[in-house]
């Protein structure tokens, strides 16, 4: 029973951390374009010619 005083605030740093990083993300642009560079990729040696 005493491992539970040790797991709830790690499990709640854990989601912290979580939330931090999705929110970083979202706030330096990772989710704005998710479509280009994978149709880039396809596309690429088109471009050079």
């Amino acid at each position: 029973m005493a491992i539970i005083i040790l797991l709830i605030p790690l499990a709640l740093l854990f989601l912290g951390l979580a939330l931090w990083a999705l929110f970083w993300a979202i706030n330096r642009g990772q989710f704005e374009d998710l479509d280009h560079n994978a149709w880039r990729v396809v596309f690429e040696d088109r471009e050079r010619d």
